[in-house]
């Protein structure tokens, strides 16, 4: 009999390296997936293009984090064109709501007139945070909320940002893959450290409540590059 999947079985399967996905919205279970090359994101080789500066420093976004966990998994798993289906079953939004409830995952949110435009979520374990997906239904809002993640990881302490498979989208912004071993190697070192996801909160760098400025992540991300 399959074990259902829940919060402690993710965060095991997380600190071994594998995460889950379903074949489809409809399917009753999920596979676990170890890639044999990973895609990483190193923190402090993060590329801020020109465009996106742009659109950071023109505050079009409203920009927060953890104010809307349950909505941006439901934005992830949505039909776009050229994906149909989702691999986020209800298995896997109950387990990953779960682990936001516990403080072991959250999400960026960018906003435009109140409503939600984009966003990511992922998982936090140790000084690893591991990106599980992100949407955007206005153009840039994924960009923007990447670069916002980069800001509060950094201010956070961790170590590794895990982006599961390196997609030509995520090489603009200087994300790498590396063989199994050498993501094993930077997995267990994070794994011994403590990152802090709300870090940025208390530095007075943020207005509050997860929220964080397009021009102030422009800045913090010039001057801690």
């Amino acid at each position: 009999m399959t074990r259902r999947l829940d919060p402690d079985l993710l965060l095991r399967a997380y600190a071994a390296g594998v995460f889950p996905m379903a074949d489809n919205r409809d399917a009753p279970d999920v596979f676990w997936v170890e890639p044999q090359k990973r895609g990483v994101l190193p923190l402090g080789g993060f590329h801020l293009p020109a465009r996106l500066a742009r659109v950071l420093r023109s505050e079009r976004f409203a920009i927060t984090a953890d104010r809307a966990f349950a909505e941006v998994m439901a934005g992830c798993a949505e039909a776009v064109e050229g994906r149909a289906d989702t691999w986020i079953n209800a298995d896997i939004v109950a387990a990953y709501r779960g682990l936001h409830a516990r403080g072991n995952a959250h999400s960026i949110e960018c906003w435009v007139d109140g409503a939600l435009a984009g966003g990511l979520y992922g998982v936090k374990l140790g000084a690893a945070f591991f990106g599980e997906s992100m949407f955007t239904r206005v153009r840039d809002a994924s960009k923007v909320a990447l670069a916002a993640l980069v800001v509060r990881l950094r201010f956070g302490g961790f170590t590794l940002l895990d982006t599961q498979f390196l997609t030509e989208h995520l090489a603009r912004f200087g994300a790498v893959e590396v063989p199994r071993r050498a993501y094993k190697a930077q997995l267990a070192g994070a794994l011994t450290a403590v990152g802090d996801f709300a870090a940025i909160d208390g530095l007075g760098l943020s207005a509050g409540s997860g929220a964080l400025s397009g021009k102030r992540i422009v800045q913090l991300l010039t001057q801690t590059s």
